[in-house]
């Protein structure tokens, strides 16, 4: 690897352990063991720097979350209650990159760039779980099912993901998730 990427993966693991906001030039530089000059050198600045490794490390989870999902049994006959015990393993194992996400949807409303990119990993996202939530592949998820089933599964996961981070000790349960699920289903027909 180069500086540029040493100052990339860098500044991922930064965002992971400090957060966005608190990760700083010397951090990125002492980390890769570069001159804090090598930044603005390979990426012109430390914010486009920390705006490529938030995304980078959101990707990087989402990959790592997506075949966590994926590789968890079919929904059992309580509905999806092992696929939202994956989830909530998920954010527990990964609760610094869940945090750095949300970091990025706050950066995303100053960095036009950054917000594009969230924007096209979302709607790739609800493909994904589109296909998850009905059991076929992402290329026979209709854009409508992605547009329906993936955007509410999309916005369970973020909703989830916040009172995880914020109060995991009275956050729901996989169980009362699904059985919140049925109950507004229900109050639907």
């Amino acid at each position: 690897m180069g500086n540029r990427e040493d100052l990339l993966e860098a500044a991922v693991r930064c965002i992971q352990e400090k957060g966005y906001a608190k990760t700083t030039l010397r951090d990125i530089a002492g980390v890769a063991g570069v001159s804090m000059a090598a930044v603005g050198y390979h990426y012109g600045s430390t914010e486009k720097l920390l705006n490529l490794a938030l995304v980078r490390a959101i990707e990087n989870w989402s990959a790592t979350f997506g075949q966590v999902l994926a590789d968890g049994e079919p929904a059992d006959q309580d509905g999806h209650t092992g696929f939202w015990q994956r989830i909530i393993d998920s954010l527990n194992d990964h609760d610094r990159t869940a945090l750095a996400s949300f970091e990025a949807f706050v950066q995303s409303q100053r960095v036009p760039e950054l917000r594009a990119q969230i924007a096209a990993s979302q709607r790739e996202g609800r493909r994904g779980m589109a296909a998850m939530a009905t059991g076929t592949s992402e290329e026979a998820v209709t854009e409508r099912a992605a547009r329906t089933i993936g955007s509410v599964q999309l916005a369970l996961i973020t909703g989830l993901m916040a009172q995880w981070m914020t109060d995991p000790e009275h956050a729901p349960t996989a169980s009362e998730v699904v059985e919140g699920l049925k109950a507004l289903s229900s109050s639907l027909a």
